[in-house]
């Protein structure tokens, strides 16, 4: 099989790789961005230093800060609003997962007219105007993908999104941005990224150059997620897990992610549970119920993550891997969607619709064990109080 890579033109990575916006526009050929941030960065002054950027360099700009947590279409039609009293020839995102996949969004709807969920998988977006992409979260690794997730305000149907056109032509990489990353924001973000990296690895459509990475991403993750939320301002800590989420990104974005994030986003969707939360919440059973249809693959992850060793059997490295899959969650406070507050009564009445739209995401079909739906549903109904 032919492996379809696709990366960011420009990857910049490290401290005050943010500071580097103007000089990254000037080697794009581009001078007329607009802005698209949320009201938590500009509160922290962020926006502000980037406009002050390009003031200073005489580089005309504009800004529309109405992201909201998950992005609807109706954010999305506002930012195009926006977009759209100007010529801009990019769009720039300074947020997480959300900011950037509404910029992303933004761009590729430039010069469409059709609502966006005519261009939900299985179309595809494959032009738009440039964007860049600075995260101010180690996790969702959106920076570094051909992918969104957006969710139709009317129907509330999480709908995924793909093509190069939601490829940022360059991502600004700074670690530095993520140390005022909350503690509940840094485990579920940190969680998202070990399993878009995971999931890369055993997925179905996984690929020599992004084994690798994903291995490496997992890893570090493992290593340095638990310190990265007890200890905030540990710099190392904190630059390693923003490089395993760009990795992340970039394996999945070049492999596949699998049946937890094709069963997380209609969790996320009709529960407003945080994407990287929803994600963990599944992460164990979901891995657990996958492993014979890749043992050997899941145990190399067990042995990346340093939850197994050499000597350990396949067998033997997948229990220990579901074991501290479990054990990390459990320390990291992953709620159930019980304990998050979701009724059985309100799970059991979703779960047809759940079911149907993860397998329209495609994302199941990417699994070593490829699920029907009545398993589908068996999952849902085990994971909710579990």
């Amino acid at each position: 099989m032919t492996a379809n890579i696709n990366l960011p033109r420009i990857l910049r990575i490290g401290a005050e790789a943010s500071q580097m916006l103007p000089a990254t526009l000037k080697e794009l050929g581009l001078s007329r961005p607009l802005l698209v941030s949320d009201a938590f960065i500009v509160s922290l002054g962020w926006l502000n230093t980037l406009q002050e950027q390009l003031d200073k360099e005489g580089i005309f700009h504009r800004s529309f800060t109405g992201v909201v947590p998950d992005p609807t279409t109706d954010a999305i039609y506002q930012g195009l609003a926006v977009l759209r009293q100007e010529n801009h020839d990019c769009v720039v995102a300074l947020g997480g997962g959300s900011t950037i996949d509404t910029a992303k969004t933004i761009a590729a709807m430039a010069n469409r007219d059709q609502p966006i969920r005519h261009y939900k998988v299985p179309q595809s977006l494959d032009d738009g105007l440039p964007i860049i992409a600075i995260p101010t979260t180690a996790g969702t690794g959106s920076e570094a993908t051909r992918a969104a997730v957006i969710t139709d305000t009317e129907t509330h149907e999480k709908m995924l999104c793909m093509g190069l056109g939601l490829m940022p032509v360059a991502a600004l990489v700074d670690y530095e941005l993520t140390m005022t990353m909350p503690l509940r924001l840094t485990a579920d973000t940190g969680l998202d990224s070990l399993c878009h990296a995971l999931e890369a690895y055993v997925s179905r459509r996984a690929n020599p150059f992004t084994d690798t990475i994903s291995l490496a991403s997992m890893a570090a993750i493992a290593k340095h997620l638990r310190t990265a939320c007890r200890e905030p301002d540990n710099r190392t800590a904190r630059e390693a897990m923003m490089l395993a989420a760009t990795q992340g990104g970039l394996a999945f974005s070049n492999s596949s992610v699998t049946l937890i994030h094709g069963m997380s986003r209609p969790i996320g969707a009709l529960f407003h549970v945080p994407h990287g939360m929803s994600n963990a919440m599944l992460l164990p059973e979901i891995t657990a119920w996958s492993i014979s249809g890749a043992p050997e693959r899941y145990a190399h992850s067990a042995r990346a993550m340093q939850l197994a060793t050499d000597e350990d059997s396949d067998e033997e490295a997948n229990q220990k891997l579901i074991i501290g899959l479990r054990q990390l969650c459990t320390d990291l406070q992953v709620p159930t969607p019980a304990s998050f507050g979701i009724t059985h009564a309100q799970w059991q009445g979703s779960i047809s619709t759940m079911v149907q739209q993860a397998l329209d995401s495609g994302s199941p079909a990417n699994n070593p064990r490829i699920p029907n739906a009545e398993q589908i549903a068996t999952l849902y109904q085990t994971v909710w109080g579990n």
